[in-house]
């Protein structure tokens, strides 16, 4: 554990607990409540409010691309550094986004806000050019984002890093941190997670169920399908090509697909190795876990409360509402996004403390 790092609970909206966590005796972070906008009630309308209310930035970013040592290769998109030395943050964004999407750019304009440099991490495939190995990415596949944190520790030695991850790159980024256990604070010093499917065979059952999973649904596979249309030559004879391009669910194309070019034995045993909620006991980063319990992509039973209460390095970011990648606030003029908000608060507290 961290040194000055104490964690103490506390209670976020009257009846549950969460986190608090002082970085230096001057400075204390507590969740700020979540107040879901009137004008966007329930889970989807949240969800797509979050989704098509973002608004673009305008940022500058510059793309530099990364070998790696698979002979394969992955983009990064690097903000302009507020200043010199300025605390590193890694933002991993979710199925089928990309490191410019607008929930990324409005995060690392509230980290740059806060004298923080976020750099974005395009998982292989999603920058807008196919990878060269025939693997895709996964919710489980934590090899590049090691690779990328030992590659700017170089880069920007002694400047101290966090990491932010969406969805499946929230996943992607507990499991990191479960894998390194003790050896994840070499790296990182905090971390925050928006909308994790904690439990990705409970997630896939659920987006299998009614219109708005099935809408949910087709939206990820219609992209899923043009990546593997465009390199099916290739695929043939590595996975069933045929089988993916008649998926209807997502447990169908990762039985195609996802497990037979990444080594499980099907869709199940992809979901079992890969779900970050096995791992929650092993993490040793600070980490804010900001997730509602209307996630139209995971079921309220489905969150692992036990491995969330029993480590204390979890910090309780849980709302009642808020969708999934929703948590949208404010006037209909003038809506704000509390997740990125959060995060920014979280990162910038704990990073602004180390000397």
């Amino acid at each position: 554990m961290q040194e000055g790092w104490v964690y103490k609970m506390y209670d976020v909206s009257g009846h549950r607990s969460g986190g608090a966590v002082d970085v230096e005796e001057s400075s204390t972070y507590r969740v700020r409540p979540f107040r879901p906008a009137w004008w966007l009630r329930g889970a989807h309308a949240q969800t797509f409010g979050g989704k098509f209310l973002r608004p673009d930035p305008r940022l500058r970013l510059r793309r530099k691309r990364l070998e790696t040592p698979d002979g394969d290769f992955v983009d990064l998109d690097f903000t302009p550094p507020p200043r010199e030395g300025a605390p590193v943050v890694l933002v991993l964004h979710g199925l089928e986004g990309s490191a410019l999407r607008r929930y990324m750019l409005v995060t690392y304009r509230e980290l740059l806000d806060r004298g923080l440099h976020p750099i974005g991490l395009n998982f292989r495939s999603c920058s807008g050019e196919p990878n060269r190995a025939l693997r895709f990415y996964h919710s489980g596949d934590t090899e590049d984002v090691r690779f990328v944190l030992e590659l700017l520790a170089e880069r920007y030695p002694g400047v101290p890093m966090g990491a932010v991850g969406f969805s499946l790159g929230g996943n992607v980024l507990l499991k990191y941190l479960g894998e390194e256990g003790e050896r994840g604070a070499e790296r990182l010093r905090c971390a925050v997670t928006i909308s994790v499917p904690f439990d990705l065979a409970a997630g896939a059952e659920r987006l299998e169920q009614g219109i708005p999973g099935r809408i949910y649904t087709g939206y990820f596979l219609q992209s899923l399908r043009r990546k593997v249309t465009a390199r099916a030559d290739e695929l043939r004879g590595h996975c069933d090509v045929e089988a993916a391009l008649r998926a209807r669910t997502l447990r169908e194309f990762d039985d195609a697909v996802t497990a037979p070019l990444n080594g499980f034995a099907d869709a199940l045993d992809y979901y079992r190795r890969s779900s970050s909620a096995a791992y929650l006991e092993r993490i040793r980063v600070p980490t804010l876990l900001l997730q509602s319990e209307d996630d139209p992509f995971l079921p309220r039973e489905a969150i692992p409360w036990d491995a969330i209460r029993g480590n204390p390095h979890l910090i309780n970011g849980f709302t009642e509402r808020g969708g999934h990648v929703g948590f949208v606030s404010g006037k209909p003029w003038a809506p704000r996004f509390w997740a990125e908000e959060e995060t920014a608060r979280f990162i910038g507290t704990a990073l602004s403390s180390e000397k």
